[in-house]
């Protein structure tokens, strides 16, 4: 049987190699020995020397398979004693069945030793069996082989009768120490969905003294290969994805709880943000607004669609930020101002699974959709237990520990070489976790979380400690209901705002995120001007790195009349923008000549006026209507149109002012959107859009 080949798929879910279940072909009698005596070595020398220790379990069925494989190597190395040219057609296909059988052989050991210890844990029984089918196939291959078809001597005779007479009398063995085990791991589980903490001790006694997992780095393994399991899980794997995730947050609860922030070695080291690696969804977060396609964006929300939906107009929107829409009164389509027929959300599953593979493809976290339209066995199984969601709060607590001691007052802030650290290693822990959607609100839910983290982003010890709680914070306002209240959190948006001015090139990029996340919130638009956002967002437009952002930043906050009467009083908001119309990328350009637009519709006759007179702003238009991105031409044609109509009104009107014309002008109409189409052309050679 071939079923131990099944090992490498589950581990790295790819197909086995063909040589697990066909025998090589094309193969003399000498080459097929050779291969043969090749795998057994092979096989033999994982289990010798110093350094090829047996695995952490399955210490007792691993080597009693290669007691077995010991004795066949002694059958081939006798094969070449006694030659191997005339050999009848039973013992040649007997030896292909032999290689078959080895071959499955190494693919369930190297599973076995390459597996993480709760994963052999929790598989326990499932590998017990394989290791019991094994025994069976050899049983099988000796009972037909033709061994009085070969000389051989007595002693080699002798070897393999006893192994013949040994394989028909074994049985499945299951080490009951082991098992013991996987049913401890369980009870901690447990503890957790009934409500209750497992005891320190206890946990202590388990994973490091029985299990041997005894440094970060090892916790650190644990967690990896489990989520590996999980991100690959297709639904024909157990335990199930619910599982897995509630032991995961269970390794990362004991990593914390018992070794607190010792690095790999022991000591008490810096942490790092969180990398790609082996294809998790993991990655530095503050990358994150560059690389998102648009079409991907909610038109509201304009965050990553995690559950697009259809409405009756055929356009998509986050299913989420649409039905707050509709909660709210309104009955029109966002996008296209049509009357929606109906309220039925249709899941758009074509787009979910376009978003996926891409955030797949380049490492961003993306989390499936937890509701009843996207119910399957496998889907549900893959939601997280209590289990999980307790313990990642119990972890969110521990964090919240180290971060502040419990206070923000600034001079109990006192920086100590291990309170530094610790507290630094603490909010890059937090963001680390609050990288995945389903973490975010069991961190929100932990009380004085929120405060503690903006205490570090204010007062931290250190720069590294400051910019990692600024990129905690966008990780976090990425779920809509959070944005208002991490904006409405004493000191939380003025603290951003002074990194964007003041931090380094990584510090100005995590404010200059989070504040464009917080700005898509409408209620937001009082603290980003009270707190003095706005001016350090029109400061940075002239910033490489974060230019793009804030110019997308002050796009949003001028469509509001305060926000756009507040970006008119900073003197260089219009030169700021119009010199992104001319240097800055495609999407800086694009979300600049938003902001001079709508800088125009609100920000009063004294705005539009310095618009409309800044410098080459008709040439910079000309160059946008042929070259920019779609949006940005429609935009620009919009802004176009209101410059031809103040210049046609100023001279009707014998030199009253571009205000006294945009005034009288002021019922063009408005896009309802963050890229709303427009319809007429202008002067200035607008092309067919």
């Amino acid at each position: 049987m071939a079923s131990a080949a099944i090992f490498s798929s589950l581990r790295r879910r790819r197909s086995p190699s063909l040589e697990a279940f066909l025998a090589p072909v094309d193969l003399s009698n000498a080459a097929l020995l050779d291969t043969l005596r090749a795998i057994s070595t092979d096989l033999l020398l994982s289990f010798s020397g110093k350094d090829k220790s047996p695995p952490y379990f399955q210490v007792k069925n691993s080597r009693s398979l290669i007691r077995k494989i010991q004795v066949i190597s002694v059958l081939l190395d006798a094969f070449r004693d006694v030659g191997f040219s005339n050999i009848s057609t039973t013992v040649f296909l007997c030896l292909k069945e032999l290689y078959l059988l080895l071959y499955r052989s190494k693919i369930l050991i190297d599973y076995v030793k390459g597996s993480s210890k709760l994963w052999l844990l929790l598989q326990n029984q499932s590998i017990s069996g394989h290791f019991h089918d094994m025994n069976q196939e050899i049983s099988t291959l000796l009972d037909v082989f033709p061994l009085s078809e070969i000389h051989l001597s007595e002693d080699v005779k002798e070897q393999v009768e006893l192994l013949r007479k040994q394989s028909r009398k074994s049985k499945l063995f299951i080490d009951k120490n082991d098992d013991l085990l996987r049913l401890k791991l369980y009870s901690f589980l447990n503890e957790f969905e009934n409500g209750r903490m497992p005891d320190r001790n206890q946990l202590y006694s388990f994973f490091v003294e029985k299990l041997g997992i005894c440094n970060v780095k090892s916790y650190r393994d644990e967690i990896e290969f489990l989520e590996e399991q999980i991100v690959n899980h297709d639904g024909d794997i157990e335990p199930t994805a619910s599982v897995l995730n509630g032991f995961v947050a269970l390794m990362r609860y004991c990593r914390f709880l018992l070794f607190r922030f010792e690095d790999e070695d022991g000591e008490l080291g810096k942490w790092k943000r969180r990398t790609t690696k082996k294809g998790l969804i993991t990655r530095e977060i503050a990358d994150t607004f560059i690389t998102i396609p648009k079409d991907f964006c909610c038109p509201i929300s304009l965050d990553l669609m995690q559950d697009p939906v259809i409405v009756s107009t055929g356009q998509t929107y986050e299913r989420a930020a649409i039905a707050r829409w509709m909660e709210e009164g309104h009955s029109t389509c966002p996008k296209t101002g049509q009357m929606l027929v109906h309220t039925k959300l249709v899941p758009n599953r074509a787009l979910r699974n376009l978003i996926l593979q891409w955030c797949m493809a380049n490492g961003i976290p993306y989390d499936p959709p937890e509701n009843a339209d996207y119910s399957s066995e496998s889907a549900v199984s893959a939601l997280p237990s209590k289990a999980a969601m307790e313990a990642t709060k119990a972890t969110a607590g521990l964090l919240v520990e180290h971060l502040a001691n419990g206070t923000q007052e600034p001079r109990l802030w006192q920086p100590g070489r291990l309170d530094a650290c610790a507290q630094e290693n603490s909010v890059t822990a937090m963001l680390n976790l609050s990288i995945y959607d389903k973490n975010k609100s069991r961190i929100m839910d932990v009380e004085g979380c929120l405060g503690t983290i903006v205490g570090v982003l204010r007062y931290g010890h250190t720069t590294e400690a400051r910019e990692n709680a600024a990129a905690t914070l966008f990780s976090l306002s990425a779920v809509h209901d959070y944005k208002k209240q991490i904006a409405q959190e004493s000191g939380a948006v003025e603290a951003l705002a002074g990194l964007l001015r003041e931090g380094t090139a990584r510090g100005k990029k995590d404010a200059v995120t989070a504040l464009f996340n917080l700005s898509t919130h409408t209620e937001n638009c009082a603290r980003m001007i009270e707190s003095g956002a706005i001016t350090a967002l029109v400061g940075a437009l002239g910033c490489e790195g974060v230019s793009e952002e804030a110019a997308g930043a002050l796009a949003l906050i001028v469509r509001q009349p305060i926000g756009a009467e507040a970006v008119a009083k900073e003197e260089m908001a219009v030169a700021g923008l119009t010199g992104m119309m001319r240097c800055g990328t495609p999407r800086g350009k694009e979300n600049a000549v938003a902001a001079l637009l709508e800088l125009c519709r609100g920000g009063g006759a004294a705005a539009t006026e310095r618009v409309l007179k800044a410098p080459a702003l008709a040439s910079l238009l000309q160059s946008l209507l042929f070259t920019g991105t779609k949006r940005a031409r429609r935009k620009a044609a919009s802004l176009a149109r209101v410059f031809q109509r103040c210049e046609n009104a100023s001279l009707h009107f014998g030199g009253l002012g571009v205000g006294y014309a945009f005034a009288g002008n002021s019922a063009e109409p408005r896009d309802t959107s963050f890229a709303g189409d427009v319809g007429m052309p202008v002067s200035i050679s607008v092309p067919v859009l």
